[in-house]
């Protein structure tokens, strides 16, 4: 079995206008009130009438930095997996990094430079 997608990511320059924006565009409800100022859209409010669909965040990221789309998909190991897609061509961004004390995650870019996040499981 693949591994799943587990959340999605928008990051660019004004966290606040990207939360309004996209809240107002498909009426997520974000919360940006932790210690990161992340935006987190939870999966609980964001199902379809089948109970399909995924959470994620939208958020300001580092200064000048420009910003980016993506999704993080669900891995045993977070290491192991950037090691994999460094042989297989890819190129690591980060990682593997605890954020807010719990989650481990890691970030490359495939061959052709698309940003994917990876999460351990």
């Amino acid at each position: 079995m693949g591994h799943p997608v587990v959340h999605f990511e928008i990051i660019g320059q004004d966290g606040d206008a990207l939360r309004k924006y996209y809240s107002t565009l498909f009426h997520w409800d974000i919360d940006a009130s932790n210690e990161m100022g992340y935006g987190i859209v939870p999966r609980e409010q964001n199902l379809n009438a089948d109970g399909i669909g995924i959470g994620g965040g939208v958020a300001a990221g580092p200064e000048g930095y420009a910003g980016h789309v993506t999704v993080y998909v669900e891995v045993p190991d977070v290491e192991t997996t950037l090691t994999q897609a460094e042989s297989l061509g890819g190129t690591r961004v980060m990682g593997p990094e605890t954020i807010m004390g719990s989650m481990v995650l890691g970030m490359f870019t495939d061959p052709e430079g698309h940003l994917i996040g990876v999460i351990q499981s």
